[in-house]
């Protein structure tokens, strides 16, 4: 071919990582699920607890299940998905760190 990467070049995965990725998935739905239901919600170690599951739980839909990876073939996705994380960092922490300073400015004591 010219210049062009065939198709059989690429992982699509063994059934053995599917598997692993599903029982990870699980789990990480289940875990914060438990520690909601338990009502503790209102405390910081809950909200951390939420927060992580949730970031492992991309990361294994990611590496399992879309096969991103850091290989040179395949380092404009990598480099294009750190780029969105980013930016949707800054999006969120901002909104976040704004909606805070208003709640503090704006209460009547």
């Amino acid at each position: 071919m010219s210049g062009h990467a065939s198709h059989e070049e690429h992982s699509h995965g063994s059934v053995k990582s599917y598997v692993v990725g599903l029982i990870l998935s699980i789990v990480l739905t289940i875990i914060p699920f438990g520690v909601v239901m338990t009502g503790s919600f209102g405390t910081p170690a809950t909200v951390l607890v939420i927060v992580a599951t949730a970031v492992a739980q991309v990361l294994v839909q990611l590496i399992l299940f879309m096969h991103m990876n850091t290989k040179a073939d395949e380092g404009w996705n990598f480099m294009s998905f750190v780029f969105t994380v980013s930016i949707l960092v800054l999006v969120i922490g901002g909104s976040i760190w704004i909606m805070y300073n208003l709640h503090q400015n704006m209460m009547i004591g």
